[in-house]
This record gives structure tokens, C-alpha cells and sequence, in this order.
């Protein structure tokens, strides 16, 4: 992060700050479901606010067509809820970059909040386009780029925006980076990985850059019967990836010579549907009969990974170990979850997306020593490629 300028070194006073914010949150019936995003943009908005800045706040929310306003990716439920937690009058742009957003842009007074629009009504946002990139910037003074969860997305409001303006790191994105830069340069050994998720094709990359750093690496969720299949074993009608098979079997060769502990589930619980109310049966991780899927880790594998956990001195984590949605199939998450947050002395930290949401499931974020906003921006960061809503502010 030293290369970066960070939030302090900017003059904000009277100043238009446009920051670019992740309130990509849920709604429900035309209200936020959960505010943990825009929550974790309030050190960086409440420093502008105290310092006399004219805060102008831009995000995108959802997977609008990007030809125009749709009423159900609307920022107006985040501006409400925004509003209700700075205990403040949010003023609220009908558009992007259009007259509303601009006359509301000029007129603001120090200290009082504007959110625009959807920035992913328009189109030109995704496609990083310099017009659209020049049209926000003219709506502010300074750039401030908060917003982890779309920094390694490459969009006229994380990357291009950067080249009109001076340009800053917020609170929340300058933590993640130094936060998930340091477990992976200077980890506290035994050094503890857990991943989840369905693919090992999705995740590969991740898998070959922990087993570079880490000394114990947990596999759960889907992609665990691909790397099953790799050792010999029957996975039965269960979640499978045959072309990444070989590839699979590598990884633990790979692992084995670097001195890296791979474990992965030694139980299962197999359904014979995708389904809450399927019937299911807790079965060896060799023994799932061939007309049933693993939909969870078992609890003899629950506790092995458990146990492993109790002795890091840091935890990564990122992916549930089983279909956690469904209550049938929560507790080897549950599991994990709990084992992770009993761990007191450890350096904790949950990387973005599922993890996230199983952590706030079980309740027990305030346990974690820090938790990602950014699922994809956190896996490409351990990946170590280069975020490019980093790199625009170096």
C-alpha cells in the first residue's frame, strides 16, 4: 500500500469528493435485507463528512441490462438506509451523470451527502469507457475509490476515473489490500486455509497459490469430489468436475512435496436429491452409494478440520464445506464456522462471497478478526494478480 496515496493526504475541505462505494447490497419488498456493505463504507464517509467535504457517493447494485433505470436495481433503499445510519438526510440523484446529478453535484453544501444513480445504468461503466469515466470525474474535485467488492473489476468507476482526478485510497479498500497482503507475505505459522465452493476449476488458482504460503489446506464444499475422484474414490451422483480429475491429482502431488497438508473429507452426508427433505444417510467418504450425492463434510471429517483449525495461528478462509442454504446440509459449515471463531488467538480472516454469509448465518462475525467485503476481489488478490481499481491508484 505504500505506493498509494490514502484517504488523510487528500485536502477534502469544501471540496467535491466523489467516492466510489460497494452498495451492491440485497433487497427485499424495496428495502436493504443487509446493510453489512454499506456499513463498511461509513469510516470512510463519516472522516469526509467531519472534515467538511461534499460527499458524492457512486456504486452499482445487481446486473441491470444497462440501458437505463430499472426500478428494482434502484440505489434509492440504500441512500434510506444510508441516511438512517449517519443519522443525516442523504440527498439522492434521479440519474447517473445527467442533469439531476449534476445540479444536485454543484448545489451540495460541506458536509452534506449525495448517492447518484446506479452507475450500471448506463452501459459505458462496465466497458470502462473514458467519456463516461470523464462525465463522473466532472461531478467532483477528488477521487476516492472505497469499494474492495469491484476492484478487480476494470470500470470507468474503479480504474478510468482515476486518470481525471487526484486519486485516493478510502479506509475500507486501503484495510483489505494491507490486510490480505500481509497474511500472505508474513503469515503467523501453522498457517490454516479453508476453501469451499462447488468447482475446482473456479478456484484452482487460489488452491496453487495457498499451497505456496500455507501449511494445512481444508477442502469442502463441491470440488472436494473432484479432488475424492482423484484419490480412487466413488463420489456417487455427487458434484463433479471429470476433465479437472487429473489436474486435481497434481495438486495433491504438488501439495505432498511441498510439505503441505492437504485434508480432505473423510464423511460425508449424501442425499438422494437436491433437496431439503431428501432422504440422507452419513456415510464413509469411500462408500457413497452411487445413486446419492454429498451435499456436506460428515461430522468425523467436521471435527478432523476442526481440530486442525484449534492449532493455526492464522486462518483463511473462503467457501462453505456443504449447501449451508439448506438446513439438512449446514452443519459441516456450521461446524467450521464455529471452530474458526473459537480460535482466539489466531489471526482470522474470512475472504468475501459464501464464507461471509455463513459467518452472519451463525452469528459470529464479531468473533472474526476481519472479514473480506470482496469475494472475487479477495480471491484475486491471493491469486496475486493485480486489482486494477488498486493499480489506478498507484
Amino acid at each position: 500500500m505504500s505506493d498509494i496515496k490514502t484517504l488523510e493526504e487528500a485536502d477534502v475541505s469544501g471540496k467535491r469528493v466523489l467516492v466510489r462505494v460497494d452498495f451492491n447490497v440485497p433487497l427485499k419488498d424495496g428495502e436493504v435485507s443487509d446493510d453489512t456493505r454499506i456499513k463498511a463504507a461509513l469510516p470512510t464517509i463519516e472522516y469526509l463528512v467531519g472534515n467538511g467535504a461534499r460527499v458524492i457517493l457512486m456504486s452499482h447494485l445487481g446486473r441491470p441490462s444497462g440501458n437505463g433505470f430499472e426500478e428494482e436495481f434502484s440505489l434509492r433503499p440504500a441512500a434510506r438506509r444510508l441516511s438512517e445510519l449517519l443519522g443525516k438526510s442523504v440527498v439522492f440523484a434521479t440519474d447517473t451523470v445527467g442533469p439531476d446529478a449534476q445540479a444536485k453535484a454543484a448545489s451540495l453544501a460541506n458536509g452534506q451527502v449525495l448517492l447518484i444513480e446506479n452507475l450500471r445504468f448506463d452501459k459505458r461503466e462496465k466497458k470502462n469507457d473514458p467519456t463516461f469515466s470523464e462525465e463522473l470525474a466532472a461531478l467532483g474535485d477528488v477521487y476516492v475509490n472505497d469499494a474492495f467488492g469491484a476492484a478487480h473489476r476494470a470500470h470507468a468507476s474503479t480504474a478510468g476515473i482515476a486518470a481525471f482526478l487526484p486519486a485516493y485510497a478510502g479506509y475500507l479498500l486501503s484495510k483489505e489490500v494491507s490486510t490480505l497482503g500481509s497474511m500472505l507475505e508474513n503469515p503467523k505459522r501453522p498457517f490454516v486455509a479453508i476453501l469451499g465452493g462447488s468447482k475446482v476449476s473456479d478456484k484452482i488458482k487460489v488452491i496453487d497459490a495457498l499451497i505456496d504460503k500455507c501449511d494445512t489446506l481444508i477442502i469442502g464444499g463441491g470440488m472436494c469430489f473432484t479432488f475424492l475422484l482423484a484419490e480412487g474414490k466413488e463420489v456417487g451422483t455427487s458434484l463433479k468436475e471429470e476433465d479437472w480429475i487429473e489436474r486435481a491429482a497434481a495438486t495433491l502431488l504438488r501439495a505432498k512435496d511441498a510439505g503441505v497438508d492437504i485434508l480432505l473429507p473423510v464423511d460425508v452426508i449424501a442425499a438422494d436429491a437436491f433437496s431439503e427433505d431428501a432422504a440422507t444417510v452419513t456415510v464413509s467418504a469411500d462408500a457413497i452409494p452411487s445413486d446419492m450425492m454429498g451435499l456436506d463434510i460428515g461430522p468425523e471429517t467436521a471435527k478432523l478440520y476442526a481440530d486442525a483449525i484449534a492449532g493455526a495461528n492464522t486462518v483463511f478462509w473462503n467457501g462453505p464445506m456443504g449447501v449451508f442454504e439448506m438446513k439438512a446440509f449446514e452443519s459441516g459449515t456450521k461446524a467450521v464456522a464455529e471452530a474458526v471463531a473459537e480460535n482466539a488467538e489466531a489471526d482470522t480472516i474470512i475472504g468475501g462471497g459464501d464464507s461471509v454469509a455463513a459467518v452472519n448465518k451463525f452469528d459470529l462475525g464479531s468473533k472474526m478478526t476481519f472479514i473480506s467485503t470482496g469475494g472475487g476481489a479477495s480471491m484475486e488478490l491471493v491469486q496475486g494478480e493485480a486489482l486494477p481499481g488498486v493499480e489506478a491508484l498507484r
